[in-house]
């Protein structure tokens, strides 16, 4: 089997499993899994891109941040994107990711700021005039949840800066957490109330800032710690992390006493070690601890990379483990058909969070782990996220285990599974057939980065099934409001509401339409690519395979599978259907620009003029060039700022062409 095609075939099942758990986590504030064990799977997301970079796509979970927002809440655009983290495991990876730092620097050594990394839920507060303003949730990192009132409930948090010389408008960022001794207090009360447990503090914490009535976050014993502050004026000229920490305290606003700064990469380390020790008496939940460079100046010239700093690392500490008994093993089927075997255990509490199913992948990982039912085995929650089984403890296995065989017919519609030659994965070539993929199928329709049709749930979507309601997706805009009101759980009002949601989803774009029908293999990012190359349904249909891989990003495999899909008689009578229910595109924006530029490598260092790092990059992007973070023979340009560092003198050893800012306008307005 193609390394490659196997290394997409497996890119395809970690980024679902990623953003199954993520919805879970983020969304929900109901995660069934630890951190660290997301951490592991989000590890092997990121090695496999790093290695095959053309893989990576735009609704794979690294490029993107967090989560989508709470419709519950007004929605608030972030002044500058809350990006994530990168992460570390061991010293090994903390040396590696110094060195990288050191020789794009051009430096031996780095000074760096260190602080806990908190378990909470990132916040942004705006202050101007010295007052609380206004204060958001991460959300997806460039729009959060208006949760301002819940916030002002918060007693450590200042609803007006103390001292001197105020800025007339700072952002403040950081942490909400709930005190682990405020958390066992709250959950006795809950026990006095006979009313459900919080699972964990972070739970806890997530749960209470994110109520609807802020009357009831009031009640909740809740913390804040800041880690970040952005000045919109000149009064402050910061020139490190650590000078900004010392502002936030200036101005009462709770930071971490812990917070460090060191010169070596064995203060680092030792720093962590220190850290690990004394976790336990510490009176917050902490999962790991977070490296910055210290030094502003440093920060841009590093800049980013995708959806995270290069300067800045969290370092996480190892997944928690526990042991329990596998009950049985069943399998789920999935939307494009995968059947995917899953482990019931005996329930067990893993990172704080009762765990009672764990993936267990595919036929092989299966056998490579030689998991029998009645097994003792290891789990973990990866990230403490994701459920999973790390080995068997063979010495503890019974005569009475008993070897679980994968199903040879879809345990839903009983149709005859099949695997591809260059697959690990059964499937159920049913489609729409089948039962389970119907109603996931039509979840995905509806999703909210495809359809985007609000308050169609699974329950929901159970219910419209169940009762013949729907049976393909041109159904969903023949239901009536007299039809929902005979479902359980709908009233007048939200009928009416889905209903008007079921309508105004009818005006979209045809990069949705196309995500939303669930190509297999064609995911946001290149439903996208389709739609601003053909432009219409029509084009798509009649490309040949030859003509579908002319455009970019899109390979044999996938050019297969959409010309599959749209020369299949019932599914293109299927978007016509759509179509015919009323669905108009909205015009198609052109955002590749003029690709003159195709083909053409550009590197960025130091400070431009007018232009942001990110700006530049779009700028770049937009007319088809590429940008990369390191200079070499391949590079055509490098466009050079104030302070400079050391890819400016690489850049003149290797004779790569030097411009400046006006030259890059010049050179991109020339070709837009």
């Amino acid at each position: 089997m193609d390394s490659k095609l196997k290394a997409k075939k497996e890119l395809d099942i970690l980024i679902n499993q990623i953003q199954d758990h993520s919805y879970r986590y983020y969304v929900e504030d109901n995660p069934d899994i630890s951190d660290s064990e997301f951490d592991e799977l989000y590890k092997k997301l990121v090695n496999i891109e790093s290695e095959y970079p053309d893989l990576i796509t735009s609704e794979s979970p690294t490029q993107r941040v967090g989560s989508e927002t709470n419709k519950a809440f007004k929605q608030v655009k972030h002044l500058k994107p809350m990006l994530s983290l990168n992460n570390v495991f061991t010293h090994d990876e903390l040396i590696a990711f110094n060195k990288r730092l050191c020789d794009e620097i051009g430096i031996e050594n780095i000074e760096y700021s260190a602080e806990p990394k908190f378990d909470g839920l990132a916040v942004s507060l705006i202050y101007e005039e010295g007052k609380f303003l206004l204060g958001a949730t991460r959300g997806d990192g460039i729009v959060g949840e208006d949760i301002t009132h819940n916030l002002k409930t918060i007693k450590s948090i200042p609803l007006k800066l103390e001292g001197k010389n105020i800025p007339r408008r700072i952002e403040v960022r950081g942490e909400v957490v709930m005190l682990i001794r405020d958390f066992n207090l709250l959950n006795k009360k809950q026990a006095e109330l006979n009313e459900k447990l919080f699972a964990n503090p972070r739970n806890a914490a997530a749960g209470s800032l994110r109520q609807i009535d802020s009357k009831i976050t009031a009640k909740r014993p809740l913390s804040f710690f800041a880690y970040s502050i952005f000045l919109f004026e000149d009064q402050y000229q910061l020139d490190s992390h650590s000078a900004g920490l010392k502002l936030l305290s200036d101005f009462k606003i709770p930071t971490s006493r812990l917070a460090i700064v060191t010169k070596s990469i064995k203060g680092l380390q030792n720093y962590y070690d220190e850290i690990t020790k004394t976790r336990s008496k510490l009176p917050f939940d902490i999962d790991g601890v977070v490296y910055k460079v210290n030094s502003l100046n440093h920060q841009d010239e590093l800049g980013f990379i995708s959806k995270a700093p290069r300067w800045a690392t969290a370092h996480k500490f190892p997944a928690e483990e526990a042991k329990t008994v596998v009950l049985d093993i069943s399998v789920q089927v999935g939307r494009t058909g995968s059947i995917t075997p899953v482990a019931r255990l005996k329930p067990v509490i893993v990172a704080g969070v009762q765990v009672t199913n764990a993936t267990l992948h595919n036929e092989d990982e299966l056998r490579k782990k030689d998991i029998y039912i009645g097994d003792h085995v290891v789990v973990r929650r990866a990230g403490d996220v994701i459920p999973e089984v790390v080995k068997v403890i063979k010495e503890n296995r019974s005569d009475l285990v008993k070897k679980f065989e994968m199903p040879k017919n879809c345990p839903v519609c009983k149709s005859t599974l099949s695997k591809d030659q260059d697959e690990a994965v059964l499937r159920c070539l049913n489609g729409l057939n089948c039962k389970a993929q119907k109603k996931q199928g039509v979840m995905h329709f509806c999703s909210r980065k495809a359809m985007d049709i609000d308050g169609l749930g699974e329950k929901i979507v159970d219910q419209l099934l169940e009762k013949k309601l729907i049976d393909e997706f041109s159904d969903i805009f023949r239901l009536k409001k007299g039809q929902l009101v005979e479902l359980e759980r709908f009233a007048e009002k939200s009928a009416e509401n889905l209903i008007e949601a079921i309508e105004k989803s009818k005006k979209t774009t045809l990069a949705r339409l196309i995500y939303a029908l669930g190509i297999r293999n064609v995911g946001e990012s290149t439903a996208s690519d389709l739609a601003q190359h053909f432009n219409t349904i029509e084009k798509i249909k009649a490309a040949t395979i030859e003509e579908l891989e002319e455009v970019d990003d899109i390979g044999p495999t996938v050019s297969k599978s959409i010309n599959h899909y749209f020369n299949d008689k019932s599914k293109y009578n299927q978007i016509i259907s759509i179509l015919n229910m009323g669905v108009v595109f909205e015009k198609i924006k052109n955002t590749k620009g003029n690709r003159e530029l195709k083909g053409l490598t550009f590197v960025l260092t130091g400070t431009l003029p007018s232009l942001k790092r990110e700006e530049a990059k779009s700028l770049i992007s937009k007319c088809g060039g590429k940008v990369t973070s390191s200079v070499s023979k391949k590079t055509d340009y490098v466009v050079a700022g104030a302070d400079a560092g050391s890819k400016l003198n690489t850049a003149k050893t290797l004779n790569v062409k030097i411009i400046n800012e006006a030259e890059l306008l010049i050179l991109t307005k020339n070709t837009g």
